[in-house]
C-alpha cells in the first residue's frame, strides 16, 4: 500500500476496509482509485467493491488469498497491443478466467498549471496510446505505475511544467485541471479486460451461449509441430480468434502460445480439436471458458 501516492492512500484505505468486510463482493484491480481498471470494475459489476492493488501480481494474489472474489486485468489494447503478461501471470497464480469486458478508453491531459509542459506522466500503455499527441507538442513521456497514480503524483509535485494523462475522473479526485480531453491518438481506442477467479466456470453451464475458451500450450520441438497442432481447429471448424507466441526460459528454444477459440469443451468439435492439439503438445493448460462479452467476426 505504501507504493501508492500519498494523495491516493486515504481512498485506498477506505476501499480496502470495505472490501475486507465483504471480500466475496470485492474486485481487485491494478492502479490507484480513478484508474481505467477501476472504471472497468465498476462497469463490469456495478455492485462490486473495487479494491486497488499496486501491481497486476498483487491483484491476482489478493484473489488467490481470498481477499477478493475476483480480479479484473487489462490484457490487450486495440491501439497499443498487449497490456499485462497474463500468459505468465495467470498460469502462475492458479486462477481461471471467468469473464471478459471491453471498455472504450479516453484519456485527458491534466495538470496544476496551464503549460507549456515539459513532461507527461502516465502508464506506458496510455503514453503509447497518446504518443502522437505528445510528440507533436514536444512533451516528454515519463512512465508511472498507473494512470490515476500519475495524476496523484503530478498533483503532489505541484510543478506547473508537469502534466498527467489519465481518465477525466482522476482530475476531480486529485485536484487537477483538465487541459484537454480525448488526447488518445485513435477515437476507437478499446481495451479488453479479463475477469479472474479461483474457480473456473463449468463449460456445461454455458450451453446455448457464445463462449470463449482461452489456453496456453507448448508444441513438441519437431518440424511442423505448430502446423499440425493447428490443423485440428481447421478440420473441425473451430474459429481461433487469437494466437500469440512468447518465449519460455532463456534458451529461446521453447515457445509457448496463448490462444482464444470460440466454443467450449463439451462441444464435440472443440473436444476433437483440443485432443488433436494435445497430441502435438508438450504442455497444454486451459485458462478458462467464459461467455463472450463481444461477438467476434
Amino acid at each position: 500500500m505504501q507504493s501508492f501516492p500519498d494523495l491516493a492512500l486515504e481512498m485506498v484505505e477506505t476501499m480496502r476496509e470495505s472490501a475486507m468486510a465483504n471480500p466475496g463482493n470485492a474486485i481487485a484491480f491494478q492502479g490507484s482509485p480513478g484508474a481505467n481498471s477501476h472504471r472497468a470494475a465498476m462497469e463490469a459489476c456495478p455492485e462490486c467493491l473495487p479494491l486497488p492493488c499496486f501491481s497486476f501480481e498483487d491483484a491476482l494474489d489478493t484473489v488467490k488469498a481470498g481477499k477478493a472474489g475476483c480480479a479484473i486485468i487489462p490484457i490487450e489494447n486495440s491501439q497499443h497491443g498487449r497490456v499485462a503478461d497474463i500468459h505468465f501471470l495467470l498460469p502462475e497464480s492458479g486462477l481461471k478466467i471467468v469473464g471478459e469486458h471491453f471498455m472504450p478508453i479516453h484519456h485527458a491531459l491534466m495538470a496544476k498549471g496551464k503549460g507549456p509542459f515539459t513532461a507527461a506522466y502516465s502508464h506506458p500503455q496510455a503514453l503509447g496510446q497518446s504518443r502522437h499527441f505528445l510528440r507533436e507538442r514536444g512533451i516528454v513521456p515519463l512512465s508511472h505505475a498507473d494512470t490515476a497514480g500519475a495524476a496523484a503524483f503530478v498533483a503532489e509535485k505541484n510543478d506547473p511544467t508537469l502534466c498527467a494523462i489519465a481518465p477525466a475522473i482522476a482530475a476531480e479526485l486529485y485536484g487537477l485541471d483538465i487541459i484537454e480531453e480525448n488526447v488518445e491518438d485513435a477515437a476507437d481506442n478499446m481495451t479488453r479486460f479479463v475477469i479472474c477467479a479461483r474457480e473456473a466456470i463449468d463449460p456445461a453451464t454455458l450451453e446455448g451461449d457464445d463462449a470463449i475458451t482461452t489456453f496456453v500450450f507448448e508444441v513438441k520441438n519437431i518440424p511442423a509441430a505448430l502446423y499440425k497442432a493447428m490443423g485440428g481447429f481447421a478440420t473441425n471448424g473451430v474459429n481461433m480468434t487469437k494466437l500469440e507466441s512468447y518465449q519460455k526460459g532463456a534458451s529461446f528454444s521453447a515457445t509457448m502460445f496463448y490462444a482464444d477459440i470460440i466454443g467450449a469443451p463439451g462441444d464435440p468439435a472443440v473436444d476433437r480439436a483440443l485432443e488433436e492439439l494435445a497430441f502435438h503438445c508438450k504442455e497444454l493448460s486451459i485458462l478458462g471458458t467464459y461467455r463472450q462479452a463481444r461477438a467476434r467476426g
